[in-house]
């Protein structure tokens, strides 16, 4: 039998903390060992105890959630999942927390996310993250990066579209990708799987650090050259043709993979609308969402990079993309922008760079 994952609930609400005990000890494999209203408690419960996990929540009294995470990071790193109010003010605190060293953020439940919806989003949470083993050296070295303008002189830019689809460790793979990026770099669309509000946090956190503009998608946006799209949380994202170059769909609709927006529902529609125009990237994140429909732009001819197993925080999504062959290349996650760059600047066209490492 596999081992319980113990998971330690810190909150300063009683009805949350007596929610999530009962929803996740439905789950197999997860135990609640405990919970804490406030950091100081949680903090003799973490060094008697030793959680594998902790669910923590940010704007608490006594000592709020961001100044905790730094102490624990530094003196005790374990994984620590995030969950947050839907409110501006939470939305930004977690994606400090994101950058400080949390792995996944969650909102509590709502009208827009039920008690159901949330614990079983967590459990899954949960398990992924899970074993992440932690570095302390360097964990943030990408995060204040800008890198000079690298030449991609691609005649049609405006023509090829990048498709970029993440979700455990993704908020971290994903700023190291596009602060490499440069101005003249083709549109860029991207899925991470988030709550909604708090994808625009993080659109808005990606705009000051890049060098290209970085904004939270709205429907009919322009998919323009120098600009990363972020699909809003709680919506799937579709690119469609227009004229001679492209835009996104915001839309509603099922869940895929437990997840929306899905990458999936990105990657697909990429194939259908600019086939060989594309380039695929596949980040960091649990489950599969992504594979298949990486395999549908290379398929299309669109060019495929996933990143590997070491520098992955959840080695589950790339994993599977290669597994059916999806991937024409698998690099480090510091090394992927340098690998569009270069695609970019090899090929008049995207589909001569095919025949990966």
């Amino acid at each position: 039998m596999s081992k319980e994952i113990k998971v330690l609930v810190v909150d300063d609400s009683a009805v949350v903390r007596k929610v999530f005990k009962e929803e996740l000890s439905r789950h197999k494999g997860i135990t609640v060992i405990d919970t804490a209203p406030d950091p100081y408690v949680a903090r003799e419960k973490i060094v008697r105890l030793k959680p594998d996990v902790i669910t923590l929540d940010i704007e608490m009294t006594r000592m709020d959630g961001i100044t905790f995470l730094k102490k624990l990071m530094k003196y005790y790193p374990l994984p620590v999942i995030i969950v947050s109010s839907l409110s501006t003010k939470g939305s930004q605190l977690a994606m400090e927390a994101l950058a400080i060293g949390a792995l996944e953020v969650m909102a509590k439940p709502n009208e827009a996310y039920s008690v159901g919806d949330v614990s079983i989003q967590l459990a899954e949470k949960i398990r992924a993250v899970h074993g992440v083993k932690f570095t302390r050296n360097g964990e943030n070295r990408s995060l204040n990066t800008r890198t000079k303008d690298a030449a991609i002189y691609q005649a049609k830019t405006a023509h090829n579209v990048i498709a970029i689809g993440a979700s455990t460790g993704g908020t971290k793979a994903i700023t190291t990708v596009l602060t490499q990026i440069p101005r003249n770099t083709p549109g860029i669309v991207v899925v991470q799987h988030m709550p909604a509000q708090f994808t625009s946090a993080f659109a808005q956190r990606l705009n000051e650090l890049c060098q290209i503009r970085v904004k939270e998608a709205e429907n009919g946006d322009p998919v323009t050259p120098g600009t990363a799209l972020i699909a809003p949380g709680n919506y799937h994202m579709v690119l469609k043709s227009r004229g001679t170059g492209y835009c996104v769909q915001i839309k509603t609709g099922p869940l895929v993979h437990y997840q929306r927006p899905a990458v999936d529902i990105l990657f697909r529609s990429t194939a259908r609308a600019a086939g060989a125009r594309a380039l695929g990237v596949i980040l960091t994140g649990m489950g599969k969402d992504g594979a298949q429909g990486l395999l549908e732009m290379k398929n299309e001819g669109a060019v495929t990079i996933a990143q590997d197993k070491n520098s992955s925080v959840v080695y589950g999504m790339p994993k599977e993309a290669r597994m059916i062959g999806a991937v024409d290349y698998v690099e480090d996650i510091n090394n992927i922008a340098g690998r569009v760059r270069s695609i970019l600047n090899n090929c008049s066209c995207m589909t001569y760079a095919k025949g990966g490492v």
